[in-house]
């Protein structure tokens, strides 16, 4: 970044440095974003305030138009990537003052599939809505799953395939969690592209995403009416 875009960052008012961080984040200028964070910190902006305000605000855009086919994959990554590194000034800012979160989210590939490009965006996007993720990676048995719910105990449980022969592991991980009596404790969303509607239906899932933004907006809805607080 340009000195002469650190001194227009800087000289911008509060209102002003939140729309340019939105243009900023919608362009994955991440050098911007972390000079712009540091600026709000440095105006007295609680932690929490930056995060909802402009980083996720922004993301929420990004999410929007990548939903409505505006942008595409490579775009939402940086995206993605400029808002971590905003978020990598906040998260120990935010643990300090024990900010409110969205929600917590385990999330990864079931076994014998090592396809991660969309579990990786929808990570991203769910940290750039709020969400804490704990990112279990690729080829995960349900011994795995299990053994991270049990550790993390988060709200949502993501599963993520890629092939068609991957695909019915996820019934083996939610048909053991039925067994054990946790399966109501989750919320459970799949996705990746071979799955559809009536797959997520048919294997007991919750809810399935056929892409990041949606995942987004379905963890959301399950969140606030699993907190009784849906907006009309």
């Amino acid at each position: 970044m340009s000195e002469e875009d650190d001194i227009i960052l800087s000289e911008l008012n509060d209102e002003e440095l939140v729309e340019q961080m939105m243009d900023d984040l919608y362009d994955g200028l991440k050098e911007e974003i972390e000079e712009a964070v540091n600026i709000l910190l440095e105006r007295g902006w609680a932690p929490y305030d930056i995060l909802t305000k402009a980083l996720v605000a922004g993301m929420t855009i990004v999410g929007h138009d990548f939903r409505d086919g505006i942008l595409f994959v490579p775009e939402v990554l940086l995206a993605a990537n400029a808002m971590k590194g905003g978020m990598a000034i906040l998260k120990p800012l935010l643990a300090e003052t024990g900010a409110p979160r969205m929600g917590k989210m385990v999330i990864g590939t079931v076994k014998g599939d090592i396809h991660d490009i969309g579990k990786n965006l929808v990570a991203m996007m769910m940290e750039g809505a709020g969400f804490e993720v704990v990112d279990m990676g690729i080829n995960n048995a349900v011994e795995a799953y299990l053994e991270t719910l049990e550790a993390e105990k988060p709200d949502i449980l993501g599963m993520s395939a890629l092939l068609t022969t991957t695909m019915p592991y996820m019934k083996v991980v939610i048909d053991t969690m039925q067994e054990q009596g946790i399966r109501d404790d989750y919320i459970v969303l799949v996705g990746g592209a071979p799955l559809n509607e009536e797959f997520g239906k048919a294997i007991g899932a919750d809810g399935y995403c056929r892409d990041a933004a949606v995942a987004v907006e379905m963890a959301k809805d399950f969140i606030a009416r699993r907190h009784n607080q849906m907006n009309a």
